[in-house]
């Protein structure tokens, strides 16, 4: 059958859909009666009252019989009011008074509901708040509504607290409505069917609702199946509801494949109702449980639920079936279950045919009398009771739940008084120890993750010389002791005493968190009722007919995937593999972009980015370029390779999907982030056309980020029907606006970059063209590129203290994580603020050295504040970052220590706020902010601040001065450049590249090879000029140069600088043959040669090395690496301007003393890096300036990276040339090219390959016309093709695809 839909199913749907709002709309009626009025006096109970007069039937609102209202012989908080309704009511708020004209009332009361008047809940408000707050005098009424009405018989208000200088009294009025409501009761092993007119019923809309109460934690609700494989089942598995789900045959499709699994809920097994509504629409469904909602789509891929004739309630009565599963019938009650708008309980009692009952059903709930108990606090929290001596031993048994891995349970002191024997939980295991002496114990464990918040039973028993203890149904353990236990007179549960000094019971860790029920001893149930009231043990710290435990993971408030774990006062997040920190997962640990990544010097790599930071949005895998002025952020997608085209049409187009590895919303927080984006097509065609179809009808396009088609194409502009040659209007034909439409029976171009970043990336190409004799397309798309950082750089300077931008209101109800910059020159202000009706946030410079953040969700004002030792408005950036969620809240400021402050256990946890959010100041205050405010992010979304103060007097947008606080970024003699929105480091004067000029510029010299840089007259005048001012503050014309370079090298002797002053002076820097550094130098009217000795350690390595020489006068400074400084004085005179630099092999110097011409003629073999001459760069001139005169290169020079280099690279270098090869020779083919050269026998070769190369390129060209006449011999299509897209475009498109990853060679 497939998925083939039931014609009736639509049909049906909507039948449903309209008895389902009918169904709700019955139930949404006025339901706000008085209830109290009517009750007979024995409907009042109280656990005890103060005299006859303050009787509890005294209680009613507004009377004055008696002493005017009720009040207990003990103002404490073990009192309670009890009221019995008679019947199961709907109730939907409450009212208080004090006793009239009394001093005596309830300030704050807990609320108490029960079918029974046992097994008591308590009442919760939406934040989990279960106080309710009551009165402020004896006669004012307070109402209280509650948000979710509550359908019960029995209610008890619990005084909190009260009138200080009062007793506890109280009037009370209950409000709601009856209630109806049609009820069975299941015992485990009875079910309900509900059987269909037809053999099968086929729907694709489902509503499904019921009540339940258990207090099993197992058991069906709800399940039906198909014979081809479709089914549903509701069922309670340990405390939680789940709901499986399968529309898909499962002949066609693997089980694991369509099967859907949901769970919800937890604690379920509390014997209380819990409401159930399960909407379905195809494959969408809302699953909820009282107040919380899951939505999730089915797997697979059919819509309708095909089930076989029946459904059953309550459990399976045939099991085998295919998809059934081995479950538990349900135990307990449920109410009101209706199934697509049918009553199936009202048909059932009224034994409609179309319901089939198996085993005992009733239609009225057994509850069963259990009495809980809960244990509150992890240090006074205990219970004491007795135990009836057995000659035997004794024994107890009794179960637990909580949520702490640690915790008493136990204890009990044996006949012999050393003798004890201690129960408790430890890790979440149960551990018996039966201590014998002080210095004798033996100890044994059952159990794990016993703090799963399920029941537990645990039985220990003593019997002669034997120990048993038992858990669960597990296989009893067992201890043998030496001689036979028997118990003293009583025991404790949960924890000891701590305020009787001789008690020998200790809490081994904390006193027991959590409940306890069916508590034997000698298999004797004890009543915990008599204990409550004082009959029998005693206690601390309980509350008795109660089971208080909580989920804290329910809802769950772990974002980003965390996991939840909990105790019994908090709940835990787990953070680990999700990409963010916090207590709730909530910030992320990488940077929004690679600019912010840059700011953290870092260099080129792959990195994880997250755009949106703390919002919903995941992080992304991109690579990060800090190799070039800019930084840029690279995307590549699936297929970056030379892609072929051939034999598509208008009719049949060829089309390439391109996926980014990330979802679109990442894309579009990525793109949108950006300062720019641009992706590069290149396309080049042979008699293929992109666009000039006779009727309109583009041939080719392409789709981006928005999904619409788009026809501009190679840097053309958006909704212009042509390429960039159009627009510049230089394509090779000018009747067309591509150079493809010209449909030439040749390769031609229309390669270009799309830069309009709201269209971008390209996600799909079609090419419809290519099916034509010939007609053929290549075409590659390249990855997203991306610079700059809209959001780091967004900025507002406020100039007016009384002037703000105002946003819409910051939704942060359970988490507000807000980060910013901001500078200025005053000692006070608000950052911004945004309030509610009692709510607020608010952060704001109080003083010069404090920032403080305050806030109030309706438990009082919380004040966090930083100090700071030095003085924020010192007009440097200072990054604040601060953040609140239902655990705690955070401040901190720049790297000054975070502060913390916890959220209390018991309150409001909900900020909520309605007014604008303000920045820069606040409408409530009258001193605003003065200064810049810049990056302002609201749980991961940046405001734009300067659009909002372009539409703003007093405020303007931007900030200058970035400088200040980041021109120590640009290294390496940088200087930092001011921008609108933001800052560049110019390298220009530096030795370095790269963003913050920290990318060193490294050449590797092969041997006889050289470098040599001619110095301008502009260089000598303005270093005589620099000379000259300087005079001012020293000797006057004291020469000045500052030389430095790295190198890197194994060969010995070497020439690392030569330079060459007026006549026959000169210095030169060579490594001698032991390695050791010499500087050789030789003054105008100096005869001999002078030679400095700069240490006596072996530079020759394979290490990096670093050498600075400043040159003042006289006066040589060297420095090696990160030795001192040594300092050398010449003999005679001082060294004149330099007029030429050389780096390498130096050829035709006779005059030279013998050690200097040996290291020249050997050259330098290795690796040179960043060398400067005070201003001047000669590697950055050699590199990057082409066509340079002032450079003469011979020999082979390579880009490298010295910070990088191996020994490995340096054996790779050529050594071809000998020194005796060269010695003495001059090279007089050199020619000033900025490209490095071969000389000498290289050159000759260079010179034969090129002629090779050219009579190559000729004939390829002549065969190409030949061929051009030869178009019928199809033979030789795809040949000719390749040979001509090959050769006469000189391969240009593999030197597209390999010219990023080579490293560049220059040739003369």
């Amino acid at each position: 059958m497939g998925c083939q839909r039931s014609p009736r199913s639509d049909v049906f749907g909507l039948v449903v859909v309209m008895a389902c709002r009918l169904v709700l709309a019955a139930n949404n009626y006025n339901c706000d009666d008085p209830l109290l009025s009517l009750l007979p006096t024995t409907s009042f109970e109280s656990s005890s009252e103060f005299s006859n007069r303050h009787s509890a039937k005294f209680t009613r609102l507004n009377k004055r019989e008696g002493a005017g209202g009720w009040s207990p012989l003990n103002s404490d908080q073990h009192q309670w009011l009890q009221i019995d309704l008679r019947d199961r009511m709907e109730i939907s708020g409450v009212a208080t008074q004090g006793i009239h004209g009394s001093p005596d009332w309830v300030t704050n009361y807990l609320l108490m509901f029960s079918d029974t008047g046992s097994g008591w809940k308590q009442y919760h408000q939406e934040d989990g708040i279960s106080t309710i707050p009551g009165n402020s005098n004896a006669d004012n009424i307070v109402h209280y509504k509650l948000l979710h009405t509550i359908r019960t018989r029995f209610l008890r208000f619990v005084p909190i607290d009260w009138n200080s200088e009062g007793r506890i009294g109280m009037r009370v009025e209950v409000y709601g409505c009856a209630y109806k409501s049609d009820v069975a009761d299941f015992d485990g092993r009875s079910s309900l069917l509900y059987r269909f007119n037809q053999k099968s019923m086929s729907t694709v809309k489902d509503v499904i609702s019921l009540k339940f109460k258990s207090l099993h934690s197992d058991g069906v609700l709800v399940h039906g199946e198909g014979q081809r494989g479709d089914y549903i089942t509701l069922e309670l598995n340990q405390g939680t509801l789940a709901l499986h789900i399968n529309l898909d045959d499962s002949k066609l499709q693997s089980s694991a494949s369509s099967h859907t699994l949901v769970t919800i809920g937890s604690l379920l097994d509390d014997q209380h109702w819990h409401s159930v509504l399960i909407e379905r629409f195809n494959k969408q469904v809302n699953f909820t449980i009282d107040k919380y909602t899951q939505h999730f789509r089915i797997k697979g891929d059919c819509d309708s639920l095909d089930v076989d004739y029946e459904l059953s309630f309550g459990g399976i009565p045939l099991p085998g079936k295919p998809g059934t599963f081995l479950r538990k019938n349900f135990h307990g009650c449920i109410e009101n279950l209706y199934y697509n708008g049918v009553n199936i309980i009202d048909l059932a009692k009224r034994r409609k045919p179309q319901i089939y009952t198996v085993g005992n059903v009733t239609f009225s709930c057994t509850d069963p009398q259990i009495t809980p108990v809960t244990f509150t606090s992890s240090t006074s929290s205990y219970l004491l009771l007795p135990i009836e001596s057995q000659a035997d031993g004794f024994s107890i048994r009794f179960q637990v739940r909580t949520w702490n891995r640690d915790g008493f349970l136990f204890y009990t002191q044996l006949y012999q008084e050393s003798e004890h024997l201690l129960l408790f939980f430890s890790h979440g295991k149960l551990k018996l120890t039966y201590q014998k002496s002080l210095f004798e114990k033996t100890e044994m464990t059952t159990g794990s993750n016993l703090n799963d918040g399920l029941w537990h039973t645990v039985s220990l028993s003593t019997q002669g010389l034997q120990v048993t203890l038992q858990l669960n149904n597990d296989v009893p353990s067992t201890m043998v002791t030496k001689t036979q236990l028997i118990s003293v007179d009583s025991c404790y549960f949960g924890g000891c005493p701590s305020n009787i000094k001789d008690l020998k019971c200790k809490n081994p860790t904390l006193a027991f968190q959590g409940c306890m029920r069916l508590i034997f001893i000698v298999n004797q149930p004890v009543n915990l009722i008599l204990v409550q009231q004082g009959l029998i043990g005693n206690f601390s710290d309980l509350q008795i007919d109660l089971c208080a435990i909580q989920d804290r993971c329910q809802p769950n408030f772990c974002e980003h995937g965390g996991q939840c774990s909990q105790s019994w006062n908090t709940f835990y997040c787990e953070c680990s593999g999700t990409g963010y920190t916090g207590v709730t997962c909530h910030n992320s640990v990488y940077e929004p972009s690679c600019e912010a990544y840059s700011h953290s010097e870092t260099t080129s790599g792959h990195f994880l980015i997250d755009s949106d930071g703390s919002g919903p949005l995941g992080p992304t895998l991109v690579y990060c370029d800090m190799t070039e002025d800019k930084v840029w952020t690279v995307l590549n997608h699936n297929n970056t390779e030379m892609t072929w085209v051939q034999g598509s049409s208008l009719e049949n187009p060829y089309s390439m999907q391109f996926s980014y590895s990330l979802t679109q919303e990442q894309l579009q927080a990525l793109v949108a982030r950006a300062e720019h984006c641009e992706q590069e097509i290149i396309y080049r065609c042979w008699r293929s056309r992109l666009l000039n179809a006779r009727d309109g009808t583009p041939f080719s396009w392409w789709i981006g980020r928005t999904g619409e088609r788009q026809t501009y194409w190679s840097g053309s502009l958006p909704g212009v029907l042509q390429c960039a040659c159009g627009l510049d209007e230089n394509c090779i034909d000018m009747n067309y606006f591509c150079n493809c439409d010209a449909d030439k029976e040749q390769w031609v171009n229309d390669t270009g970059l799309l830069s309009y970043k709201d269209h971008l990336p390209v996600n799909q190409i079609i090419i419809g063209d290519t099916n034509r004799t010939n007609s053929e397309a290549v075409y590659r798309v390249g990855p997203l590129k991306c610079h700059g950082d809209r959001n780091f750089w967004n900025a507002a300077s406020f100039n007016k203290d009384t002037t703000y931008l105002h946003f819409s209101t910051f939704q942060a109800e359970l988490s507000a994580h807000i980060s910013f910059y901001f500078k200025t020159t005053v000692g006070s202000g608000v950052f911004l603020e945004n309030l509610g009706v009692k709510d607020f946030i608010r952060i704001e410079l109080i003083s010069s050295q404090e920032v403080m953040f305050s806030f109030d969700v309706g438990n009082g004002p919380v004040n966090l504040s930083v100090k700071s030792p030095v003085p924020f408005n010192d007009k440097q950036w200072h990054f604040v970052n601060v953040e609140r969620n239902v655990k705690q809240a955070s401040l901190q400021v720049d790297k000054l220590p975070i502060v913390f402050q916890d959220a209390s256990g018991e309150g409001h946890i909900r900020l909520q706020l309605n007014s604008q959010l303000f920045v820069g100041g606040t409408a409530s205050r009258k001193k605003g902010f003065l200064g810049c405010i810049r990056s302002l992010t609201l749980n991961g979304v940046t405001l734009d601040l300067e659009e909002q103060a372009k539409l703003t007097s007093g405020v303007q947008p931007g900030c200058p001065g970035h400088c200040s606080s980041y021109g120590s970024l640009c290294h390496n003699g940088g200087k930092c450049t001011e921008k609108y929105n933001g800052y560049t480091c110019d390298c220009s004067n530096s030795a370095y590249m790269g963003p913050f000029c920290t990318k060193e510029v490294s050449v590797i010299f092969e041997a006889g090879s050289s470098m040599t840089y001619t110095f301008q007259e502009s260089f000598l005048s303005s270093q005589n000029e620099s000379e000259q001012f300087s005079a001012i503050f020293t000797e006057k014309n004291k020469p000045r140069n500052n030389i430095t370079f790295s190198f890197l090298t194994t060969h010995t002797p070497a020439m690392l600088f030569f330079a060459t002053m007026d006549l026959q002076e000169y210095m030169a820097i060579i490594l001698s043959k032991s390695g050791y550094l010499q500087i050789w130098y030789r003054l105008k009217k100096q005869k001999e040669t002078g030679v400095l000795s700069a240490g006596s350690i072996n530079l020759a390595n394979g290490q990096l090395h670093r050498i600075k020489i400043k040159v003042k006068g006289k006066h040589l400074y060297v420095q090696i690496d990160d030795n001192a400084s040594q300092n050398y004085t010449l003999a005679s005179e001082e060294f004149s301007a330099m007029k030429t630099l050389t780096l390498g092999r130096l050829t035709d110097r006779p005059s030279l003393d013998s050690q200097v011409m040996t290291a020249g003629a050997r050259g330098f073999i290795g690796c040179l890096s960043s060398v400067q001459i005070n201003q001047i760069t000669p590697l950055k001139e050699v590199l990057y300036q082409s066509g340079s005169t002032r450079v003469l290169v011979s020999g082979r020079l390579r880009q490298s990276s010295c910070g990088s280099a191996s020994l490995d690279d340096l054996k790779t270098i050529s050594t071809v040339h000998s020194v005796s090869d060269h010695a003495g020779k001059v090279d007089n083919g050199k020619k000033p090219l900025a490209n490095a050269v071969e000389s000498d026998p290289f050159l000759i070769g260079g010179i034969i390959i090129l002629v090779i190369i050219i009579v190559v390129c000729v004939m390829a060209t002549t065969a190409c016309f030949i061929h051009q006449y030869r178009s019928h011999q199809s033979t030789n299509v795809k040949e000719r093709h390749d040979s001509g897209f090959n050769h006469c475009m000189g391969n240009n498109i593999d030197l597209q695809s390999a010219v990023s990853d080579r490293r560049m060679e220059y040739f003369i």
